[in-house]
């Protein structure tokens, strides 16, 4: 049976850093063994695990070896080739729709229809959310657009970086009644537009009571990527559990947009206005391989927990991001907070608040799980997100 051990992996850089369980290794003298295909560890009892088809490390390139109290053992090594590319390239949310093609819409939480067979003439993609203040510097006359609002019509959908605009007219099923919550400082419009009423009406989901998004104006209707699934009318429906949904949609989310506007630092805010969680992707090239061994303890790390990992063998591997965070929660880190606010290279990215916390308790799991050597970096915490 295999040891506890953690591999992470660097595509770009064909280098790996490996971490032996310290609930895995012996107090005694420890021989470590390392080929291409597999890992193996001696001392009294033996243990050996098999690497992932595609995952070949260059024994004659390791270095750096040393055992810290408390994390393991630690070994960085080279890769004899890079590991094949994902199996399934990165979502992204401009991909998720195509014109002429008919859509059913999920609540992820519970399953329920929020919206049924629905056709798009258009899917369009939005400006992003600080585009007006961008026009007032670039233009040389009054904003054209201030008067106006970026609204769908009959048969639209438009996307932004975090949720789905659509017109509410001919929806055939509706979420439950609106619930008005006073809010302040939200920009009702994707044009910038002020609203003179600055009160948010959130889109209850009939069944479980979950926020899925907000109204706009009275037949637009915002519905956020992390509490909807869409699926194509023809295709079934497959619950996914909450928190591999939550963490998917944030990675895949930063790693589309850090690609699209080369900006690697995001502030997470609520929709009361809030901000949350201030991240920094540090890389999207990760692959992790992983094995919790025979320890079946929480007090040893595994980098998703159980929450996180499905039963389906004694060697998991996982496509990656990492990230550096901070939370910002009860005026934690607020003058950060204020100062990547007010930073231009920083992009906002909205979600209910609740999502928020979700996510802000992902991320404290995977930073428990890991070594404690390896969790800060920088004054930042580091986790993972899998994708």
């Amino acid at each position: 049976m295999a040891g506890g051990f953690l591999l992470e992996i660097r595509r770009g850089t064909q280098s790996a850093l490996l971490v032996i369980r310290e609930a895995d290794l012996p107090s005694s003298a420890v021989d470590v063994s390392v080929a291409a295909d597999c890992l193996a560890v001696r001392s009294g009892g033996r243990w050996a695990a098999a690497l992932p088809a595609g995952v070949r490390l260059d024994p004659s390139s390791c270095r750096g070896l040393r055992r810290l109290p408390g994390d393991g053992l630690h070994l960085r090594m080279r890769l004899r080739r890079p590991p094949p590319p994902p199996t399934v390239l990165v979502y992204t949310l401009r991909e998720s729709l195509k014109p002429q093609k008919n859509y059913i819409f999920h609540c992820q939480s519970c399953g329920d229809i929020i919206v049924k067979d629905r056709k798009f003439l258009r899917v369009l993609p939005l400006p992003s959310e600080n585009w007006s203040a961008l026009v007032e510097e670039w233009c040389c006359h009054p904003n054209p657009f201030a008067r106006s609002a970026l609204h769908p019509q009959h048969d639209d959908c438009f996307l932004g970086d975090t949720f789905f605009l659509l017109n509410s007219g001919n929806e055939s099923h509706v979420p439950e009644s609106p619930m008005y919550c006073s809010e302040t400082g939200h920009h009702a419009s994707q044009s910038g537009s002020n609203l003179k009423s600055k009160e948010n009406t959130r889109v209850i989901c009939k069944r479980c009571k979950t926020m899925l998004g907000e109204t706009v104006s009275s037949d637009t209707i915002k519905y956020y990527v992390t509490e909807v699934i869409v699926r194509p009318s023809e295709g079934s429906f497959s619950p996914t559990s909450r928190s591999q949904f939550v963490q998917s949609v944030f990675a895949q989310c930063l790693v589309e947009l850090s690609s699209a506007k080369s900006t690697f630092r995001f502030t997470i805010k609520g929709d009361d206005g809030k901000i949350y969680i201030l991240i920094w992707l540090l890389n999207s090239d990760t692959l992790l391989v992983e094995s919790l061994g025979g320890s079946s303890s929480h007090s040893v790390f595994t980098l998703f927990g159980d929450i996180f990992m499905p039963n389906s063998g004694p060697v998991e591997t996982w496509n990656a991001v990492k990230v550096l965070y901070q939370p910002c929660i009860k005026s934690r880190n607020k003058d950060l907070a204020d100062a990547w606010e007010n930073d231009i290279g920083v992009h906002p990215l909205k979600f209910p608040s609740e999502t928020c916390m979700e996510l802000l308790l992902i991320l404290g799991l995977s930073t428990t799980s890991l070594p404690p050597s390896l969790r800060c970096m920088n004054s930042f915490q580091v986790a993972f997100l899998k994708m």
